[in-house]
């Protein structure tokens, strides 16, 4: 791969393509110029099973995001700047870090404007060392060659699918051509890791894809076009994960359908859905989980 500059001076690396100059210190519509900004490095317990287990996920939150939904429910760290500065080979050594801490992956979370780096600090790794699987945990608003860069380096790819409604699309994340790239990034995700394939003794995913599904207040229909989709196009060769811990946000609290949580009747009824279809592999969540303990603090730990 070429060095990560060679992308960054007239970056077009997400659907956004905005041809920001982020070695110049420009900013793209991720909100970042060419310095990696992470967030926050740690073991987090709190993704599906088989992505956590017992010992967690080596997650690393990176600043930024090319989506921009209104509703974010990482928003300090999308939007409203926190982290901190850090170098290619400080990356790596966190990689590392992780590693000796036991993590049971390296968990890329919001990555898609650092890939370049990315790769770069992970060929680094690899060499000191790094054999964990690699998470690419992302909004799955991406672009097929972007991805494309990744071959060989991801083991588990676990996007968003955010929405099936172009309408709902633009107006929550000002991203209408939003479905149509979901569909061709899961496409390529699922062209490089074939059927999923699980480490059967410690239940941990080895390889394969897991879709996110947010269900959001107010739309049940859309989130059942979602599944409907996921599930005529990939069967059960993929997992879906039905998540009902949207938090409303302060930045929505006024919102007609936002500023609520999801109902229990709303998402029994996206999850009945799914099960009717035939949906087998995947996750639901059960109980209260719409609480802002789902949203880790953001404090620089790790970095």
């Amino acid at each position: 791969m070429d060095r990560p500059d060679t992308y960054m001076t007239d970056c077009v690396l997400c659907p956004r393509m905005c041809h920001a100059n982020r070695t110049a210190g420009h900013t793209g519509y991720c909100g970042e110029s060419a310095q990696l900004v992470v967030a926050r490095a740690a073991l987090h317990p709190w993704e599906e099973e088989c992505i956590s287990g017992e010992n967690g996920s080596g997650t690393v939150f990176f600043s930024g995001c090319n989506m921009g939904c209104i509703f974010c429910q990482n928003y300090n760290i999308s939007r409203a700047k926190s982290g901190k500065a850090i170098t290619v080979e400080r990356l790596s050594e966190i990689f590392l870090e992780l590693q000796g801490q036991g993590a049971n992956n390296i968990n890329l979370v919001t990555p898609t404007h650092y890939v370049p780096q990315i790769i770069e600090a992970l060929d680094l790794a690899k060499k000191a060392g790094l054999c964990l699987p690699v998470v690419y945990n992302s909004s799955g608003y991406e672009k097929v060659e972007t991805l494309r860069l990744l071959r060989g380096y991801v083991d588990i790819y676990l996007p968003d699918f955010k929405y099936m409604d172009e309408r709902l699309a633009g107006a929550y994340s000002r991203a209408p051509d939003y479905p149509a790239y979901a569909k061709q990034a899961l496409e390529e995700m699922v062209s490089q890791t074939g059927e999923f394939r699980m480490d059967e003794g410690a239940g941990l995913l080895k390889s394969g894809v897991i879709v996110r599904h947010l269900a959001l207040p107010g739309h049940v229909r859309d989130s059942k076009e979602v599944i409907r989709y996921l599930y005529e196009t990939y069967g059960n060769r993929i997992m879906i994960s039905i998540m009902n811990q949207y938090t409303p946000m302060p930045q929505v609290k006024d919102h007609t359908l936002l500023g609520r949580k999801l109902t229990k009747r709303e998402y029994v009824k996206v999850v009945d859905y799914a099960l009717g279809i035939g949906v087998e592999c995947g996750y639901i969540q059960e109980g209260e989980a719409a609480k802002q303990s789902f949203i880790p603090e953001f404090d620089g730990k790790g970095v």
